[in-house]
């Protein structure tokens, strides 16, 4: 029995030095493993940051340039204001100055005008009727003016005049050119 156990003594010695030489040659297996995807996380890190820094100056140029053409667009637009703006000053002021001729043309300047004399008349005949009513609150009428018919300008008489008389247009035969 001693000798088999003996035996088993040395199995397991033996099964115990291969098992410690399967775990260092698998710890060394795995910290070259675990140093490879340390290098290799590090250069994605690394080129993950240098394709962000990329990007970010890539769309930084697109928004400059874009802002560029839309402030050129935005200074465009405003000197096209201005330019209207000056074109339509001397408009404005022929539209005034044709507005003005056309009101004298129809007369309504001066029908506006006698409007404007009519109700400034009004309210000093009516402030007048009150105070002649012992400050009373209610207007009376105003009296009623009487209307002077206008005379119309004379008439200048027509005169006649005799028809004159022309004298008749004589044809003549027309004549042979290419004889």
């Amino acid at each position: 029995m001693t000798k088999e156990l003996t035996e088993i003594e040395e199995t397991i010695e033996k099964t115990k030095d291969q098992f410690v030489d399967a775990a260092k040659s698998a710890s060394k297996e795995l910290d070259k493993q675990r140093k490879r995807l340390k290098t290799e996380i590090d250069r994605v890190n690394a080129r993950a940051t240098r394709t962000r820094t990329q990007l970010q100056k890539d769309a930084e140029r697109e928004l400059k340039r874009q802002f560029r053409g839309l402030e050129k667009a935005l200074e465009g637009a405003r000197k096209d204001a201005e330019r209207f703006r000056n074109d339509l000053v001397p408009v404005v002021d022929n539209l005034v100055s044709a507005r003005n001729h056309l009101a004298h043309a129809l007369r309504i300047d001066k029908a506006l005008a006698g409007i404007q004399r009519e109700l400034k008349r009004r309210p000093a005949e009516e402030r007048a009727n009150q105070k002649a009513a012992g400050k009373t609150k209610v207007a009376k009428k105003a009296p009623a003016r009487k209307k002077v018919a206008k005379k119309a300008p004379a008439r200048k008489k027509a005169v006649r005049r005799t028809p004159v008389k022309k004298a008749p247009v004589v044809k003549e035969p027309p004549t042979d050119k290419a004889a």
